[in-house]
């Protein structure tokens, strides 16, 4: 089995905190999960999360307006310049500061950044013209604020820039020195700026503040006497050099939103004058200026709109809610989600893969359990009958059926066709059930509690409780099935493993004795091991038809340990998290992953017993365990991290201030008042293909995958191809290449041309030698051609789709997402022509065989024709001869009475169409010749 895995994206989370980015299309939303960055894409249903990771949270983001630069700013302001296209991290920086705001101007040669009351603006790093790239250049530094700059909105043609500040102005900049006289302050709200925006022409400033007011600016004289010096500590006059009157940015309309909330976000589209406005109680407002119309008002939830945001088109709407994890993109048009996501409240407690590999579903402390796209990303469906936390999911067979266990006393199984729970299975007495495990058949279902020393059993059919298998003498911790036949493994606190038939209600073999407290089981697939991972940290592996031991894997060594902010000893001599508390096997049964209360993922190889690889869940220095070292600096005299400490009653905003979390709301001792996360890996498990595996973590559901995107095709180097390149390949009988050759070309004559002239015989080895990055293109080109052209060389498709399934099936098999519209095209044309084909032949069935017994008649018809021709033949030879003879001696005597020629002879012997009248004849002729000749 392959060991190169590799992360490739995160589930169950899509956002944290920080702004959202549109691309400049449009269709494409970038969103900060924790120090991670994830792309959402809103046209094809996509999603994937940079590999990268920062060292703290994320806090702003921006991309430039080609779309080829990301930069992304974590807390402590550390920035990574990422290529967007690429996905290639360039550089790396430190602002050293916190960055509250981050903008790109619009022709993309600079960007903003806005550091606690100063804006710093910085060249866009390119190639200079002595071709050295220059990461980082600072263009300068502006001020003038009293106080936080909150934002940096620029102006369209990239000249001024307007920066919005906590000491409620506004300020105009330059971005050009000579432009200096410019600068002015726009004052008068009475709460924080939250945001100030440019109209199209430049010509009027929108001012929002956080209690809900609006501020129209224009650029306009000034009433009063010519050359009189500012009146007002709100504005700032400017003589003109046209007409020396003086101008001045003066506030024309007020207007109110008139809310009960504050508003807590604002965007602007200056092409169709729309206003999006967000406020702390969830609620958001569309408002068409400059009347101030309202167009529409809606609410996202509970807690307060983070962040919003507009495409270029202004059609889509996106919001972020942090508390939650919400992220919603709004058509405001047509008054449609187009994307509506959620993560979990609290930590995933379990995972399970669909059997087809498609589909993740998590389990969490929220009660919720949810089903995750694997190759889209997004959840799917969301159910929450559960009342309490949910501890455990396992799958049928089939895939269609879902079954879960609660703390709140029930196992229900879920009906993935319809969405509903049809199943509700629950013991004599209410207890808490805490593992699951469901027959292979999927007609029994059994679950345990650490109440009770009892494994239930549940009929599936009938939710009827069957029985509960006894023996344990403490708590089940444990349960799991094989895949092959329904063999019961169960662990308990009594130290004892122990392997029950269900079916024969009674225990396999006798129970095995653990020296330790078992943390987790797993059985393999072929149920003939079974593996066991202990609180000494040691994963042992057991036969399960006589209970010997045959591996035993120390796992000690192999797991990064991290240094909690409280401890008072080193991360090497933490023995809190030395161990695995879930492991799973790989499809194979070669293969062991494991993960626990730490920050590593290791990959065993089993009958080996070697550590095969070993991954870093997170590098976020905000959760507890991912350090090694402490920074000394923090440390105070007393020996206690200066990070433990909670500054949020110092925040300047009331909202920020307070807490309304629940307290005890995590995993641990309710008591302990600290408010950091612990990384931890909670459930772990391996693809149904192996291609692949999903780890439930603190940061959410991380996949790590085989790379297998960048698939090598040597046709891409070749510069030469060219239609008459490829028409002279497949003249020359290479159709391999030609076909190859087309597909670079991409033009569908020539694609057609060559797919035609490929023989019969030789359909089977194309299809055996077709690279693998073009078997999709392939099957969509039949595709498409079957429904193009439904009755042209059926028979040719259908060994050109036989052959390429033969031959990369497994392919397929293990990327099914990736041929699902090509396949569907295949299928839905097959579909329809196999009715069609199934209809005539039930309609005309007597027809064909009536067709068959015709023609065994006509065979045989002809088998007696032919014999009868061959005595004719003969007849007539003979008949030949006679005539002959008798001409040659009595030639006179066979003209009549009228002197014409007799032919009544030989009529009578050629003619005859009876062979057996025939046969009388020839006897006549023989016996009576001399009477004839008479006559």
């Amino acid at each position: 089995m392959k060991s190169d895995f590799r992360f490739s994206n995160l589930l169950g989370t899509v956002y944290r905190q920080g702004n959202l980015v549109f691309t400049d299309d449009g269709t494409k939303l970038l969103s900060p999960v924790g120090n991670r960055m994830s792309c959402f894409d809103l046209i094809h249903n996509r999603s994937f999360t940079f590999n990268y990771e920062h060292r703290k949270n994320i806090a702003r983001i921006a991309l430039n307006k080609q779309g080829t630069l990301l930069l992304s700013v974590d807390e402590d302001g550390r920035a990574i310049l990422v290529n967007f296209i690429s996905r290639t991290v360039l550089h790396h920086f430190n602002f050293k500061e916190r960055v509250l705001d981050l903008q790109f101007s619009p022709d993309g040669h600079y960007f903003a950044i806005a550091c606690n009351r100063f804006i710093q603006v910085w060249k866009t790093p390119d190639f200079t013209e002595d071709r050295q790239f220059a990461p980082f250049v600072r263009h300068r530094i502006y001020a003038g604020h009293y106080s936080d700059v909150t934002s940096v909105t620029w102006s369209s043609d990239s000249r001024f820039f307007i920066s919005t500040s906590k000491d409620m102005t506004s300020r105009i900049f330059s971005l050009q020195s000579s432009e200096n006289d410019v600068a002015m302050t726009l004052a008068g709200h009475r709460d924080y700026v939250v945001k100030a925006f440019f109209n199209k022409s430049q010509e009027i400033i929108y001012t929002i503040s956080k209690d809900g007011a609006l501020f129209t600016w224009e650029y306009t004289e000034k009433p009063g006497d010519d050359g009189s010096e500012e009146d007002s500590e709100d504005e700032e006059q400017e003589d003109t050099q046209t007409n020396n009157k003086p101008m001045s940015w003066r506030i024309t309309a007020k207007n109110f939103f008139h809310s009960d909330a504050k508003v807590k976000c604002a965007t602007f589209h200056a092409d169709s004058n729309l206003l999006v406005v967000g406020f702390y109680n969830g609620e958001f407002r569309l408002y068409e200026l400059p009347d101030f119309n309202l167009v529409q008002q809606l609410s996202m939830g509970q807690n307060a709109v983070d962040t919003v945001n507009i495409n270029k088109s202004g059609e889509w709407l996106s919001f972020g809610s942090a508390k939650l994890g919400q992220l919603l993109v709004y058509e405001w048009q047509s008054e449609s989600y187009i994307l509506k996501q959620q993560g979990h409240f609290d930590s995933m407690n379990a995972l399970c893969y669909s059997p087809d590999g498609s589909r993740v579903v998590t389990a969490s402390d929220d009660g919720k359990i949810k089903i995750w796209d694997v190759i889209s990303g997004f959840c799917l469906m969301t159910f929450t009958e559960h009342t309490s936390s949910v501890t455990d999911v396992k799958f049928a067979k089939k895939g269609q059926v879902l079954f879960s266990s609660s703390l709140d006393g029930t196992v229900r199984a879920w009906d993935l066709i319809r969405f509903r729970n049809f199943r509700t299975f629950t013991a004599t007495e209410r207890i808490q059930f805490n593992s699951l495990a469901v027959d292979p058949s999927g007609e029994v279902v059994v679950a345990g509690s650490q109440d009770t020393f009892e494994i239930y059993v549940w009929s599936v059919q009938t939710a009827q409780l069957l029985e509960s298998l006894t023996g344990h003498e403490g708590p089940i911790s444990c349960l799991t099935f094989g895949q092959e036949n329904s063999v019961l493994a169960s662990a308990s606190w009594d130290k004892t493993i122990r392997i029950w038939n269900i079916f024969g209600r009674s225990q396999q073999v006798e129970p095995i004795e653990i020296e330790s407290d078992v943390l987790c089981l797993a059985m393999r697939p072929d149920c003939k091991e079974l593996s066991v991972s202990t609180l000494d940290g040691h994963i042992a592996v057991y036969d399960v038809e006589d209970a010997n031991q045959l591996h035993l894997i120390d796992g000690k060594r192999d797991i990064i340990g991290g240094r909690y902010l409280e401890d008072r000893f080193t991360a090497k001599n933490a023995a809190r998290s030395k161990y695995f508390t879930t492991i799973n096997y790989s499809f194979d049964g070669l293969t062991l992953v494991a993960g626990g209360n730490n920050n590593s993922i290791c990959m065993y190889d089993v009958s080996n017993e070697v550590l095969l690889k070993r991954f870093t869940v997170s590098q976020n220095m905000t959760l507890n365990g991912t350090q090694q070292v402490l920074n000394s600096s923090k440390i105070t005299d007393g020996g206690i991290s200066l990070d433990l400490i909670d500054r949020a009653g110092e925040n300047s905003d009331v909202e920020d201030r307070l807490d309304n979390s629940l307290p005890g709301s995590h995993r641990g001792d309710p008591s302990v008042r600290s408010y950091r996360s612990e990384i931890r890996v909670n459930a772990i498990q391996f693809s149904p293909t192996s291609s692949a595996f999903a780890a439930a973590s603190t940061e959410g559901l991380l996949i790590y995958s085989i790379d297998s995107t960048v698939i090598f095709d040597p046709f891409d180097l070749d510069v030469d191809i060219t239609p008459e390149a490829t028409l002279e390949t497949l003249a020359d009988q290479d159709f391999l290449t030609s076909l190859v050759m087309a597909f670079r070309l991409n033009e569908e004559y020539l694609i057609q041309k060559v797919y035609e002239a490929i023989p019969l015989q030789d359909i089977k080895l194309v299809s055996s030698d077709l690279p693998i990055v073009y078997v999709n293109r392939m099957l969509a080109f039949i595709g498409n051609t079957l429904i193009k052209y439904e009755n042209q060389h059926f028979e040719y498709n259908l060994l050109w789709i036989r052959s390429i399934l033969s031959a990369h099936g497994k392919y397929i098999n293990a990327h099914k997402h990736e041929f699902v519209s090509s396949l569907k095209l295949i299928q839905r044309f097959l579909a329809k022509v196999g009715k069609e084909v199934v209809a005539v032949g039930k309609k005309n069935g007597y027809f064909l065989e009536y067709l068959q017994v015709s023609k065994d008649l006509n065979n045989q018809v002809q088998e007696e024709e032919g014999e009868r021709i061959d005595e004719d033949e003969e007849n007539e030879s003979d008949n030949e001869a006679i005539i002959e003879d008798e001409d040659n001696e009595e030639e006179s005597e066979w003209f009549g009475p009228g002197g014409e020629k007799s032919t009544k002879r030989i009529e009578y012997g050629s003619e005859s169409g009876d062979s057996s009248a025939e046969e009388e004849e020839g006897d006549d002729e023989d016996d009576d010749s001399d009477d004839n000749i008479e006559v």
